[in-house]
């Protein structure tokens, strides 16, 4: 069963694009990544599958059913993390955590308290004299109370210090080990590496690639890092170039052969050859786009 599945999801602002034709599907049980840079159509995306906002056309399910018919069902197993949270003025943490568990006739008070403990956050504090970071913090701990089947993450990570980062996401494997489908939108790069099994890129608003992480990272182009001097111009293949002092380093999808016998004329200290990073692979689709 898919957990996420949308169906040519078109989203305009009067006469400015959202997002088009978006077309995803992520299986219940997965740890999904959506990737972009901001203003590339995330928060759209993920605003129409929650039903906040209404799709121009196309369809969009989540857990099995019509967001458009069942949305109240939807959102009573569905925690969501927006990526800026604001709250009512006057409010204890404690009392934001019990208003978000009312809405969901349910008592939550004792993982709500297990959260604040691991996210270190003291629940007699109010909520508007909150720093960012533990605004953050209160947010997910709303979403995450109730141990709902679906989490969907906006840029969850945003004010959260190096280690509340890494709690949040032992948290967040946890879940995952136990069933519950997470989708988490980001542009830090590195953060679907590390935590994400498959994910989906978005470039002004259309799906330009999704499939397993490996899957994305896939792709002809190497990491070159060459010490020493040789005459790189002509040779076809590469791109972001980068000098530093007697070293330089580019990505390169050209034949290798040419390469190595432009190497063997030059005067080479040390040459690696590596698989590129996830960041430079989201670079590649964004640039293969651009030139299409």
């Amino acid at each position: 069963m898919y957990a996420i599945q949308t169906e040519n999801l078109t989203k305009y602002y009067s006469k400015t694009r959202g997002i088009l034709n978006l077309s995803l599907a992520v299986e219940a049980g997965d740890f999904f990544g959506f990737i972009g840079p901001n203003g590339a159509g995330k928060s759209t995306t993920i605003r129409s599958l929650l039903g906040l906002i209404t799709p121009s056309s196309g369809k969009a399910m989540l857990l099995g059913k019509d967001v458009a018919r069942n949305r109240e069902e939807i959102l009573q197993n569905t925690g969501y993390l927006p990526s800026e949270a604001l709250f009512y003025p006057g409010m204890r943490v404690k009392e934001v955590l019990k208003l978000s568990a009312d809405l969901r006739k349910m008592d939550c008070s004792r993982e709500a308290a297990l959260l604040c403990e691991r996210l270190e956050l003291d629940p007699s504090r109010k909520a508007e004299e909150l720093s960012f970071g533990n605004r953050k913090k209160l947010a997910i701990i709303c979403a995450l109370q109730s141990k709902p089947e679906l989490l969907i993450l906006d840029e969850p990570t945003g004010g959260l210090d190096p280690l509340m980062q890494h709690a949040f996401f032992e948290i967040l494997k946890e879940r995952n080990e136990e069933g519950t489908t997470i989708f988490m939108s980001s542009h830090i790069l590195s953060e679907i590496e590390r935590h994400c099994r498959r994910a989906a890129v978005i470039r002004e608003g259309e799906l330009i690639a999704q499939g397993s992480v490996e899957e994305l990272a896939k792709t002809s182009a190497k990491r070159v890092v060459i010490q020493g001097d040789v005459d790189l111009e002509g040779l076809e293949g590469i791109r972001d170039l980068r000098t530093m002092d007697r070293s330089v380093s580019f990505l390169f999808n050209g034949e290798i052969g040419r390469l190595l016998d432009r190497l063997a004329r030059g005067q080479i200290q040390d040459v690696s050859i590596s698989e590129p990073d996830l960041e430079e692979i989201f670079l590649h689709y964004y640039r293969k786009e651009e030139e299409a």
